[in-house]
């Protein structure tokens, strides 16, 4: 059955489903889950960068009002590691030994009756180090090295002679610095034990992996770990891993007997909870003089911790972004006593896009060419890697479209050209690529006898606007009004699902979702098969369509029975199935799946005598596949826009040069976009449905930061001349 016999590519505007919960503060968040007879948990950082402990004296603190227990690594008993993950192996279990990696690393946690006296009593834990060697910078010789450390690494061709024989030649390097998640909900958790069972409500963008991990960590059975996670205070990947302050609430339930709440503070979150590590990247792009790219040589090296491989691909998106025939792309890792990096929205491909794109403006002003023509002119129109036709690619369409929008026909070529009073002018764009991402996922629909329908998987809500999507999703395969159907999201009982990230929890759970309905739509066919009262005897899937609460025949709409109806007659309340999307591979599907690919188009203007920036416009044209409800798509690109905005001139985490503290762990010193920053923004889509997945989606998460970095730094030399090649772009690098 023909379920999205020829979609529209942009699904109606509709409200968030949840939004009235939300604005009534009704909506349950973890740090809202409240249990009776519950205490609170407080951690304590260390306050050295690299070393171990020489002694904890925790007696001051046990007396202290209140206090209930201290664990630290001398009575926390033996925690197992969770397994690793696709995003890298899992952070070590906490309190395990004496060993420190970090500034800020977990080495007691304290229970009090209230979460001011447990506040109280960690100020009393006296913990003394040995300090060892801390290291800090990429560049570093101490550091260890992890050369390809996720078999990502391309070639293709010969590099070193075709740079050698390119008619022109650009060879710069390229520095991000760390940036920090900053949800506007920081990560919670509270654990309780019923038995042998625990009971976990957590900021988690991967209530799945929690639960294979927590059982892990404490010798579960997986189904005696429950994590429930219905609504999450925003992410950023924030909430991928299960970090160790998670452990520590559920052991300090343990030992307690009671439930605990374990509310990290906004400093807190800058060592506990990851961030996007910094980076140093060397490109080399060989062309002709008519802009033909006949090499690309990335090399990038990115930052981690001592204990953990953080999976941040970043030269690779040179590999596939054009078309090449001579490519290689290089990322390494350097071990470092920072706290453990993870990913954040755009992970990799954010920093590498910044390079690359960068580079190419810069190519293009060697060349003397337009930035926008050298792009067109080296389009890659299959998979440059595996020599395969795209699933769908429609970046020229973005391109160009995107141009029209924008006006970049006014654009001056000549840097400093371009002037409004004391306003220097600058136009800059970037082309932009996110990988395809899909996991196995599993959906579960249910149709009741009153006509609705309940469909649920695990992924989890972090204001993406999945239970938005997920219910127009389903209305439309079980042929039902939006109001009928409710989606269930956030709970590791549903069926499995992957993470809130990488763009790919609208594709894994959508197709999961589709299957779900066609089987249950089978199964309604099953029970009418031999049913002489029922029109739709004798149908087989294909024969049918869905509408009006029910079923119909393809070739005969008049034919009709609802779902209602059947269930009542065969005196059944409600019919369930499940259903598992697994995704195919590209030498499986004959073709390369997509990811989602755009044009950021972004003006400048920049005080000619005191350097002062603001970003005027900033128009995206998305190819995001099938886009299932332009209202909240509309809003993820301009979240997007809104954090590269941040990440190109605002924010950066600073470290103390000798123990790696984090010096601007606040909101007030850590700087990030407010209204008055944000410019006009325009968002459009273009391209057509991918029939690389069922539902013919791609994922925008991602998409909307990506590119805008670069678009500002090339916009920024448009309108200065001055080429800024290290983020973020700030007033002093303009005097």
């Amino acid at each position: 059955m023909t379920m999205l016999s020829r979609p529209p590519l942009v699904g109606a505007g509709r409200d968030r489903v949840e939004g009235p919960l939300k604005v009534s503060g009704r909506a349950p968040y973890p740090n809202d889950f409240s249990y009776p007879d519950m205490a609170h948990a407080v951690v304590v950082g260390s306050t050295v960068g690299a070393g171990r402990i020489s002694g904890i004296d925790t007696v001051e603190a046990e007396r202290a009002p209140g206090v209930i227990c201290v664990l630290t690594y001398l009575n926390a008993g033996r925690l197992e590691r969770a397994p690793a993950t696709p995003l890298g192996v899992s952070p070590p279990a906490p309190l395990q030994d004496d060993v420190i990696y970090h500034y800020g690393q977990h080495v007691a946690v304290v229970v009090a009756e209230t979460f001011e006296e447990a506040t109280e009593a960690a100020h009393l834990v006296r913990v003394s180090y040995t300090p060892g060697e801390t290291v800090l910078e990429l560049d570093d010789p101490r550091a260890e090295r992890r050369n390809n450390p996720w078999g990502r690494d391309a070639q293709r061709g010969d590099v070193a002679q075709a740079l050698d024989s390119a008619e022109a030649v650009l060879d710069q390097t390229y520095l991000t610095c760390d940036n920090t998640n900053n949800p506007m909900g920081p990560l919670t958790t509270v654990a309780r034990w019923e038995g042998d069972t625990l009971l976990v409500n957590n900021s988690t963008q991967w209530a799945s992996l929690e639960q294979t991990s927590l059982a892990a960590a404490f010798d579960l059975p997986q189904d005696s770990v429950n994590v429930i996670a219905p609504y999450v205070g925003g992410g950023f990947g924030a909430g991928l891993r299960v970090w160790p302050h998670v452990v520590l609430a559920a052991l300090a339930a343990r030992r307690t007997g009671r439930p605990v709440k374990l509310a990290l503070t906004r400093p807190q979150m800058f060592t506990a909870c990851g961030h996007r590590p910094k980076g140093k990247q060397r490109v080399r792009i060989g062309a002709t003089r008519d802009g033909r790219l006949v090499a690309i040589d990335h090399e990038a090296l990115t930052a981690t911790t001592i204990d953990d491989d953080n999976f941040e691909p970043t030269a690779t998106v040179s590999a596939a972004a054009y078309a090449c025939p001579h490519v290689s792309t290089r990322d390494t890792q350097a071990r470092l006593n920072i706290p453990v990096p993870n990913s954040m929205r755009g992970p990799g491909a954010a920093t590498g896009n910044f390079a690359l794109e960068c580079a190419m403006d810069e190519l293009a002003f060697e060349l003397g060419m337009d930035p926008l023509d050298l792009r067109l002119r080296n389009d890659a129109t299959t998979h440059p890697q595996l020599g395969l036709p795209w699933s769908s690619r429609a970046l020229q369409e973005c391109l160009v479209y995107g141009a029209e929008l924008f006006g970049w026909s006014r654009r001056s070529p000549e840097p400093r050209s371009m002037r409004q009073g004391n306003m220097l002018i600058g136009y800059g764009l970037a082309a932009v690529g996110y990988p395809w991402f899909r996991a196995r996922c599993g959906a579960r629909a249910t149709v009741r006898r009153d006509g609705t329908a309940y469909v649920c998987s695990a992924g989890t809500e972090i204001g993406n606007g999945a239970y938005t999507v997920f219910v127009q999703l389903s209305a439309e395969l079980l042929g039902l009004d939006v109001e009928q159907v409710t989606f269930g999201l956030g709970d590791s009982s549903m069926p499995v699902a992957p993470q809130t990230g990488g763009s790919g929890l609208t594709s894994s759970v959508g197709s999961a979702v589709y299957e779900a309905c066609r089987r249950l739509i089978g199964d309604f066919l099953d029970l009418v098969a031999e049913d002489s009262d029922s029109p739709l005897r004798g149908c087989a899937i294909d024969d049918v369509e869905v509408g009006a609460g029910g079923l119909r025949r393809r070739n005969d709409p008049a034919q009709a029975e609802s779902y209602a109806d059947i269930l009542m007659r065969h005196g059944l309340l409600e019919l369930t199935a499940e259903g598992e999307s697994t995704p195919a591979q590209a030498q499986e599907l004959g073709m390369a799946p997509a990811g989602a690919f755009g044009a950021k188009y972004v003006e400048v203007h920049v005080d000619r005598d005191l350097g002062r920036l603001r970003v005027a416009r900033a128009v995206s044209v998305i190819d995001g596949g099938r886009i299932l409800n332009e209202k909240t798509a509309v809003s993820q690109i301009i979240g997007g826009t809104v954090g590269g905005i941040g990440m190109a001139l605002f924010e950066e985490t600073v470290s103390d040069a000798g123990s790696g503290r984090i010096a601007n762990a606040t909101l007030g010193d850590y700087i990030v976009p407010v209204n008055a920053d944000i410019p006009d923004m325009e968002v459009a889509f273009v391209g057509a449905p991918d029939p690389a997945n069922p539902i013919g989606t791609k994922g925008i998460g991602e998409i909307g930061l990506v590119g805008i970095a670069p678009a500002v730094a090339n916009a920024v030399f448009h309108a200065t001349g001055r080429r800024i090649r290290s983020l973020p772009i700030t007033l002093d690098k303009l005097l």
